[in-house]
């Protein structure tokens, strides 16, 4: 139930409560609607459960394994305990608050709390702050005497590996133990290792001595040097288990048991070198991943998060950059078990607040994090404080903005010497945004042992063409410090297509040039420790507005998984098999208009593959061969009206081959062609590029000026926005409609729009949004582009008129539908006597404007 009263204690209602499951999250619609904002406040889950007859005489703590992001718990009426922060798991004790009686009613309610909250991080960011209890909640059951750690949410059980080589290896188990029984024990700690394949190879008992009552004891155990270790690798992630019990010396009963798992590597970052893991250099190749998916806000399930490593580990990556917060223990075991290297890190993004109360949860975070998932293998750096100073406080006051500065550093200070007391045998690192001077001059360079940078050059600043010097620069800057590339990208709506691709367009094609660029470079430079692209998949940023309102789409999937021509490319320059892939498989319907005189309409087909050449087939007609330039070949395929279908086939030994139907909706030159008759169009105005409109299940294609015997506009312009960076039209979200491409781009100016079609009934659809005036309602930070320019409103009042009948009176779009509004405009028409479709745009007040038209024919 939701609370915008924020009340202290659990409402006396009966009304008002949804049935639902956990993991929960009450974000998981109105982050994606039209109306700005999502629900940031309090809100209330409860359940009534009865004691049941195994609890007796045991120890009782409520784990909630994630819960956005402050809450409390209260059972039976009274407060049990509380947590701050929104990604780290966190334990309350029940038992005393339980009732004792067999099968009594035991009421549990739990308070959460997504608001902001200037003392919790973080603060701003690009991604949705999901509330809600949104991971696991389990009821642990244990003996009095168990291991404990009531600080820091996890198991109390911690395995090092102090010294590894391929000779030998060290193991060291440590940790904390409580006896909550009534009288002293005598315990011994037992521990038993197995090897990769379940063989016993070490087991003994330590003695913990007599353990008073309530009393909570550290322990410190080295084991025996294993020889001969088996090594974990990305390719060969060999997994020891190590089990530890504490047991009564007295009787030999097990009181407490856990296993974990843990992996016998070594590793090194080298500044000039990069990193080196058992000895062997790695390019660290992977992705960030946000926890989010479509339909689920953040409560997915363990198993398709699970499967998202599998994708990543898939694509030939070695290395996961978990962001901006820590995920669910089944990411980081899905990374111990597939081999694949991972960084973590605290939700301390693009600002601090100036507080004691900020600076302690800061800490504590760092310390959950560190300590909940320390057993992990696949871990090798703790990070924090992700583009720290990308939203700088205080740039209006230079000397109140140095302090504010200088407190940051000091965070990083402290953070750092905690992390590396608490952590001795792994990284630290800080990924900066891509502005060396700031952070150098900040002192946050000198800090971490290694420096990350987020670098969008080619997207938010920059040539493209000049990455790889961008690179040499990092370097020369910061010449002590390894460093890595946290963060790259470009959005890719995957229902957008530009054959002429260009920066901030949104299309497949440019985000493949993007990374095709930098993965060739990174991959270059030795020095460059590896990289890691920015998004694994599109996530949820609710502030965001462009092609796909409330989504960041910079991911190499979409939200929902389903693979982009940018995932293709990453596996033909990281997989170590062979690999071939015809792109864009997943759009099997294209359109095109075709040229005078010709029944076909040639368009470029990408195959992406890391072989040397392969020959392309057109139902059953070679294209020729190609050779692969930077694991890309690209064919112009003249495609026919109706099914086409593509095979491509390497050549060599390994033969491989991929096929796809491209099912093609040929709009002929002559639209009253009697060989292919006119069905319908479908057309986004002073757009370039091709929009697939899967709702409608038609491809909506570029404009172009009227020929006679096709079709077109008649004067006018392409609508552009003065941001500075877009080619044309607006990035606004365009309110009741999905299909935000189709609105964002318009003519200016229009005067007529022609279509030569063929005698019969046609239903006209005029498609508008008024663009200007509708500035950005948000600064966003991570915009690194000069500031948006407030986009003058344009008064404009015009009618339409179809064969000279008005359709359209007097058109105020601002006055009568409002701003980036979606407003359709239907009419029929009966075309006699060959004259075709003629659309007339009189001017009464400004420009006239259409953004995208639709014709359909209804009889023949």
């Amino acid at each position: 139930m939701k609370d915008p009263k924020n009340q202290a204690m659990l409402p006396n209602l009966d009304a008002g409560w949804q049935p639902v499951t956990v993991p929960h999250t009450w974000n998981a619609v109105d982050a994606f609607d039209d109306v700005p904002g999502y629900y940031r406040g309090a809100g209330w889950y409860k359940i009534v459960m009865k004691t049941q007859a195994a609890w007796k005489g045991k120890v009782l703590y409520l784990q909630f394994d994630g819960a956005n992001q402050e809450t409390e718990v209260f059972v039976n009426g009274k407060k049990a305990g509380a947590h701050i922060g929104g990604y780290s798991r966190f334990i309350v004790p029940v038992t005393d608050l339980m009732r004792n009686e067999a099968s009594a009613l035991q009421t549990i309610a739990v308070k959460v709390n997504n608001r902001f909250n200037k003392d919790i991080a973080p603060l701003s960011g690009d991604f949705t702050f999901f509330g809600g209890l949104y991971r696991k909640v389990s009821l642990l059951v244990l003996n009095p005497v168990h291991f404990n750690d009531p600080d820091h949410g996890s198991s109390g059980l911690y395995i090092s590996t102090p010294e590894v080589s391929a000779a030998k290896a060290a193991l060291k188990v440590s940790g904390q133990l409580i006896n909550k029984s009534a009288a002293t024990k005598t315990l011994v700690l037992r521990n038993l290792v197995k090897d990769p394949q379940g063989q016993v190879v070490y087991s003994d008992d330590f003695s913990l001595g007599q353990i008073s009552a309530g009393k909570r004891v550290a322990f410190t155990h080295q084991l025996p040097t294993l020889s001969n270790p088996v090594l974990w690798s990305p390719e060969q992630p060999a997994l020891y288990t190590v089990i530890s019990s504490i047991v009564d010396a007295q009787t030999g009963a097990v009181l407490d048991k856990l296993e974990h798992r843990t992996g016998m590597r070594w590793f090194r970052f080298d500044v000039n070198e990069g990193f080196f893991l058992n000895g062997k250099p790695y390019k660290l190749m992977g992705a960030s991943r946000h926890q989010d998916y479509k339909g689920l806000g953040n409560a997915v399930p363990a198993a398709l998060q699970v499967e998202d490593l599998r994708k990543i580990k898939a694509m030939g990556a070695n290395f996961l950059r978990v962001a901006h917060y820590p995920q669910d223990q089944a990411v980081l075991d899905a990374c111990d078990e597939l081999g694949l290297l991972a960084s973590l890190e605290t939700p301390l993004v693009s600002e601090i607040t100036e507080s004691k109360a900020f600076t302690n949860n800061a800490l504590r975070m760092q310390m959950e994090m560190i300590k909940q998932h320390y057993n992990h293998p696949s871990i090798i750096m703790w990070t924090y404080m992700n583009e720290i100073l990308l939203k700088m406080q205080f740039k209006d006051a230079e000397s109140r903005k140095k302090i504010y500065v200088e407190n940051v550093r000091r965070l990083a200070l402290a953070l750092e010497k905690m992390t590396r007391r608490a952590d001795p045998y792994r990284y630290t690192m800080i990924p900066n945004h891509h502005s060396i001077k700031t952070y150098k001059e900040a002192g946050l360079t000198d800090i971490p042992m290694v420096v990350g940078w987020n670098v969008y050059h080619g997207w938010y600043g920059g040539d493209l063409a000049n990455f790889p010097e961008a690179l040499d620069k990092l370097h020369a800057e910061v010449p002590g410090k390894p460093f890595m590339i946290t963060e790259y990208g470009a959005d890719a709506d995957p229902r957008i297509h530009a054959y002429k691709p260009e920066r901030f367009d949104k299309s497949v094609e440019y985000a493949t040039r993007f990374h095709q660029t930098y993965l060739k470079a990174i991959l270059s430079k030795p020095f460059v420790a590896g990289a890691q692209v920015w998004n694994f998949a599109d996530f949820a940023s609710e502030d965001r507005e462009e092609t796909m309102p409330h989504i960041n789409n910079k991911g190499i999937m979409t939200i929902d998984r389903q693979a982009k021509n940018t995932y293709f490319l990453y596996c033909a320059f990281l997989s170590k098999t062979p690999y071939l892939k015809i792109g864009a498989a997943a759009q099997d319907r294209r359109s095109g208009s075709a040229m005078q005189g010709q029944d076909v309409v040639t368009q470029p087909v990408e195959v992406f593959g890391n072989v040397g050449d392969a020959e392309l087939f057109l139902d059953g007609k070679s294209m020729g061969k190609k050779n692969f330039k930077d694991h890309i070949a690209v064919w112009n395929v003249p495609f026919q009206h109706g099914k086409n279908a593509l095979k491509v086939v390497a050549s060599g030994a390994a033969r491989l081959e991929d096929q796809a139907s491209i099912n093609f909706n040929l709009i002929p030159a002559d639209l009253s062609s009697k060989k292919l008759p006119f069905k319908a169009l479908a057309i986004s105005l002073g757009d370039p590029r091709y929009f697939e409109d899967e709702t409608g299940n038609k491809i909506w294609l570029p404009d172009q000026a009227y020929r006679k015997g096709s079709w077109g506009y008649i004067g006018g312009v392409p609508y552009k926005k003065e941001t500075g960076h877009q080619p044309f039209g607006s990035d606004k979200n365009i309110v009741g409609t999905a299909l935000d491409p189709v609105f964002q781009t318009q003519r200016l100016g229009l005067e007529g729009y022609k279509l030569d079609v063929p005698n019969g009934k046609y239903e006209v659809t005029m498609y508008f949004a008024e663009l200007m005036g509708a500035e950005m309602t948000t600064v966003l930070p991570y915009n690194l582009l000069p500031s948006y320019k407030k986009s003058a409103k344009e008064d404009r009042v015009f009618s339409v008129y179809l064969h000279g009948h008005l359709i359209a009176n007097r058109l105020d779009l601002p006055k009568q539908f409002g701003l980036a509004l979606a407003v359709q405009k239907k009419a029929k028409v009966i075309i006699k006597d060959n004259k075709g479709i003629y659309l007339q745009f009189k001017a009464i007040e400004g420009r006239p404007v259409l953004n995208a038209l639709e014709v359909k024919r209804l009889a023949f």
